[in-house]
């Protein structure tokens, strides 16, 4: 329900105060909430809390004789906090000129003579017209968590797009730019140096907060720490064959815990549009079938771990252990390793120093809103980079697509080469690498390549988003599960070297089809050798393993 604007009314005589509250209440309680202060300095604390927590305010009525601070000196104060709201002065007789020479000064809208009864004569009339007159200008304030912070901090952006990827509703304030957040700096009493700055509806507030910071919050409430030590299934990695893995194993009865370091959908969940998944004929957005899939999980019993990251894995047999980075440790009987990958890294100079500050990986549905009017270009020329090429062409001016390969068909698919072929402000740029990126805060320029003629030029550039094939994050299990030389885990018939099985596997059979050289620890998904890169195919590996898991455990839980 929408937060009711607030009527404020300001006086040190205690008498007069509750009179003023009652006969507001009695005419307005129902369309607008009566809060009362009896000092000027309580009444501006009172706004500055109200502003913390994006409440409206429609009204002040203050009285004009107050000690160490007038009516007047009051609202010259409170018209910096909301300069929207009306304002209106109660004053004696004597005060009448005080009054008049303030409309200059405190810009007030009204003055009225005390007493001011009948109300029904005296001061309804008047407050119902201001009322009015501010209704027909007022916009519903955004009732949620707002961010402040600067386009150019990778701070910022992280703290951005780790909302935007967990689903949780925000509104982003460029300090730079935006003059109501430049005043919430004030009121906080903040410097630049605390940006990013997390304001929760409460009033709040978080300076520089990690993600972890974030997700424990009462307000977004993800879970962070488990509920359990013990499960059936762990599953590390909540894209679409994690959470496919979470929605089978728990529907099917097994205690299911899904471990994600980010946010679930993982880089599926980055994508603006994905139009060749079966059952979705206009496509949907990688965010939607994520929050999707989620809820379903949930639906199951399926406990959700995010932003938790593991960073170990140990076997003990019959039973598994991950360790997170907190030093939690849980055990299970089947592990799934649906970790996916990441995208690889750009090694130009200069990307790195800029990453989070026009330089982007992945990032096109966080960011697309202010590229609007800019040129912008897009490195890759796979589907991932396709999918962002056409959402960011709604914003920005023109997207230059950067490829390093002769065209587009030999890594994309025809339906987005022939989406991006009928947008008039893509293009596409082939035989074309980043040698340089340039900035000193932000980026700034780009210096360009052809891969075939080694000729260069400088072109500017607002933003760069970079889409340039992946690499997995499977560093902390090395020493325990085979991986090739690439870092992609080796499973089922993958494992077999001149027809032999891994030394230290002990077992009376060979490893199921998604098993890896552990057993009962299986994976699925793009972190597999060999694995098909499609939301499809890990949305399928990840229900596949869940069979493999059950016959796992029928052989080893008595």
């Amino acid at each position: 329900m929408a937060t009711k604007p607030i009527i404020l009314s300001v006086d040190d005589d205690p008498n007069v105060l509750r009179a003023v509250e009652r006969d507001l209440r009695r005419e307005y309680g129902k369309e607008f909430r009566i809060v009362r202060a009896d000092s000027g300095s309580s009444a501006l604390d009172a706004l500055q809390q109200l502003r913390l927590r994006n409440e409206p305010v429609a009204l002040v009525l203050v009285d004009q004789r107050m000690p160490q601070m007038s009516g007047v000196e009051f609202l010259e104060q409170a018209m910096q906090i909301y300069p929207d709201a009306k304002r209106a002065l109660l004053t004696a007789y004597a005060d009448t000129d005080a009054a008049i020479r303030a409309i200059n000064s405190a810009r007030i809208d009204y003055y009225l003579m005390k007493p001011w009864d009948p109300p029904q004569e005296n001061l309804y009339p008047i407050l119902t017209d201001l009322l009015n007159d501010w209704r027909a200008s007022f916009r519903p304030p955004f009732e949620g968590i707002r961010v402040i912070g600067h386009r150019w901090s990778a701070e910022t952006h992280n703290v951005k797009d780790f909302l935007a990827r967990n689903q949780v509703p925000y509104q982003s304030l460029d300090v730079e730019v935006d003059t109501e957040a430049q005043q919430m700096m004030r009121d906080l009493g903040l410097e630049l140096n605390c940006l990013p700055v997390v304001l929760f509806t409460d009033g709040s507030y978080m300076v520089r907060p990690s993600n972890t910071q974030i997700a424990e919050h009462d307000e977004v409430k993800l879970t962070t720490r488990p509920t359990g030590g013990f499960y059936d299934l762990i599953i590390v990695g909540g894209g679409p064959a994690g959470l496919a893995a979470a929605v089978y194993g728990a529907s099917e009865g097994l205690r299911t815990v899904l471990i994600e370091r980010e946010a679930p959908g993982g880089q599926a969940g980055t994508s603006s549009r994905i139009e060749n998944y079966l059952g979705f004929p206009s496509g949907l957005s990688g965010a939607d079938l994520a929050r999707r899939a989620l809820t379903q999980a949930r639906r199951f019993g399926v406990e959700v771990l995010t932003p938790q990251e593991v960073t170990g894995l140990t076997v003990k047999d019959p039973y598994r252990t991950v360790t997170l980075s907190d030093g939690t440790k849980l055990s299970g009987y089947a592990v799934i390793i649906a970790t996916g990958v990441s995208y690889r890294k750009l090694d130009a100079p200069g990307v790195e120093q800029l990453t989070g500050a026009g330089v982007f990986y992945g990032a096109a549905i966080t960011e697309a809103f202010s590229c609007k009017d800019e040129d912008i270009f897009v490195v890759g020329g796979a589907n991932s980079a396709g999918q962002a090429a056409i959402y960011l062409a709604q914003f920005a001016r023109k997207v230059t697509m950067l490829v390093r390969a002769d065209s587009l068909i030999k890594s994309m698919s025809q339906y987005l080469i022939d989406r991006i072929d009928t947008i008039d402000n893509i293009d596409v740029m082939t035989y074309t690498q980043i040698v340089e990126a340039h900035g000193t805060d932000n980026l700034e320029a780009i210096t360009l390549a052809n891969t075939q003629t080694n000729e260069q030029q400088r072109v500017d550039a607002k933003a760069l988003f970079i889409f340039i094939g992946a690499a997995p994050r499977t560093g902390w299990l090395e020493d325990v599960i085979i991986r090739d030389e690439r870092g992609f885990i080796l499973a089922g018939q993958d494992l077999l070297r001149d027809g032999k099985l891994p030394r230290n596997w002990h077992l009376n059979r060979q490893p199921y089809l998604l098993e890896t050289s552990v057993p009962g620890v299986f994976v699925a998904g793009d972190v597999r050798h060999g694995s098909v890169k499609r939301v499809a195919s890990g949305v399928g590996e990840g229900s596949i393993a869940v069979q493999f898991v059950h016959n796992y455990l029928a052989q080893v839980v008595k």
